[in-house]
């Protein structure tokens, strides 16, 4: 039975100590209620809270660590079916395969490409996370081989697929402390796979043909010592790993049924990229924690990159940028001033379109709580008022010989405002749309 914030509280040592990571025990508390801690983190928990807390703020998908430190990747954890409903955690760890069948002088190229991509969005980057080695061979020693270049050329967490054993272990050895992910234990070999998932702290993936035999097997793992489980089950179609996806997800998070209260693994194959894609997003969108790509296509990575990145943001708190004064190009005295919000996206379109425009400019950014323009306009929190106090703020008015201050087209109507608040200062209407800020730029810079 789940436990609220309140009946938590009472059973937890009211020291306030703050060891926990969190100030007060009343705020650990709301946070184990709401499956966001872990009262392993309380050093002064009793028994009792242990044996009655334990259970109930138990997250319901477990928490799932691959790869070495630095490049660990954590999967799981997830609390809601909806992203509205709160948010979803930890974004899909998006994996390249390679085949050990292939010659590794062949495979370097885009061995490399994997390790080097990189796509930067509102100032975050987005890379890949895992690398997938497949034993396709079914020999050991170009399985081996393989791992140790994609090991030593990437640094990346990697996944170890193979139905033998004996390669399994042998790849182990050379990744020990680094903890790989070994695909897959099954109801044939599940004591075996157990064995080597406890001797070398692995986590492992548990692969049947159905969900009955799914649930049995991750039973059968746990009950040998295995906690750390990645879900795989097989579909013929992606409609079906959709199904799959959604009957796992629901299982665990309303049923609170344990034996599928994992992560979850899925393929991705197809004959062209805009196929691959939109089984990818599918996945993506669908509760997928690790999302295996046959092929390093940089048409496929971009949408699936840009898709992660947005259904992984938090809906409650918006990218921002630091609010402050932004020099874009090498602005001078007689450079145009430009305000702007602090939600990411618009300062990198509205950053970028400046810097196109070859015209230097001085960009403050506006606390707005990240919110855009309009939406940040109609919240009050981009007012005439508080564009005048932020460029005061900025301390910009002591660098300039001419000052020109350039709104957004959209927020017109704050302008007089604006005027007020900054004496001496001409306040120009910008255009609505950042694409045509620039020629705006230079037609100013013509007069």
């Amino acid at each position: 039975m789940a436990l609220t914030g309140l009946q938590i509280f009472k059973l937890l040592p009211k020291t306030n100590c703050g060891e926990c990571g969190i100030p007060t025990c009343m705020a650990f508390a709301m946070k184990l209620a709401a499956k966001n801690a872990d009262l392993a983190a309380c050093p002064y928990a009793s028994e009792e809270a242990k044996k009655t807390i334990g259970a109930a703020s138990k997250p319901p998908i477990r928490l799932v660590k691959i790869g070495p430190s630095g490049r660990e990747v954590a999967i799981g954890n997830e609390t809601v079916m909806f992203r509205h409903e709160k948010t979803f955690v930890h974004p899909t760890a998006l994996a390249i395969a390679f085949a050990d069948n292939e010659p590794i002088a062949e495979l370097c190229h885009t061995i490399a490409e994997a390790r080097e991509y990189c796509l930067e969005r509102v100032g975050e980057k987005l890379r890949l996370d895992l690398v997938l080695v497949d034993n396709f061979s079914e020999e050991v020693k170009p399985f081996v081989a393989l791992v140790k270049s994609v090991a030593g050329a990437t640094g990346m967490g990697i996944i170890l697929r193979s139905t033998d054993a004996a390669a399994l272990e042998a790849a182990l050895q050379i990744l020990e402390g680094q903890r790989p992910l070994i695909h897959a234990a099954t109801p044939a070999n599940a004591e075996e796979i157990a064995a080597l998932a406890l001797k070398y702290n692995a986590p492992v993936v548990a692969r049947a043909a159905t969900l009955d035999e799914l649930a049995a097997l991750t039973t059968r793992l746990a009950a040998l010592g295995v906690k750390d489980i990645v879900l795989d089950l097989p579909a013929d179609n992606p409609a079906a790993t959709l199904q799959h996806n959604t009957i796992i997800r629901k299982a665990s998070l309303k049923g609170s049924f344990e034996p599928l209260g994992y992560p979850i693994l899925n393929f991705t194959t197809g004959l062209d990229a805009p196929s691959i894609v939109a089984d990818a997003c599918t996945s993506i969108c669908k509760y997928a924690s690790i999302l295996v790509l046959d092929r390093m296509q940089f048409e496929v990575l971009l949408p699936l990159m840009m898709l992660r990145q947005n259904i992984y943001t938090d809906p409650q708190k918006p990218i921002q940028v630091e609010p402050k004064l932004y020099p874009v190009g090498e602005p001078g005295p007689y450079s145009p001033v430009i305000a702007t919000t602090n939600f990411s996206l618009t300062y990198f379109l509205v950053s970028g379109e400046i810097e196109n425009s070859g015209v230097p400019a001085h960009l403050v950014i506006v606390e707005s709580e990240g919110m855009s323009v309009l939406t940040a306009w109609a919240a009050g929190k981009f007012s005439g008022a508080k564009v005048a106090a932020a460029v005061k703020a900025s301390g910009i008015e002591g660098q300039l010989a001419t000052r020109r201050l350039i709104l957004p087209g959209y927020v017109a109507q704050i302008s007089g405002e604006v005027e007020e608040g900054l004496p001496g200062w001409e306040v120009l209407v910008g255009p609505g749309e950042s694409v045509d800020l620039g020629p705006f730029l230079k037609r100013q810079a013509g007069r």
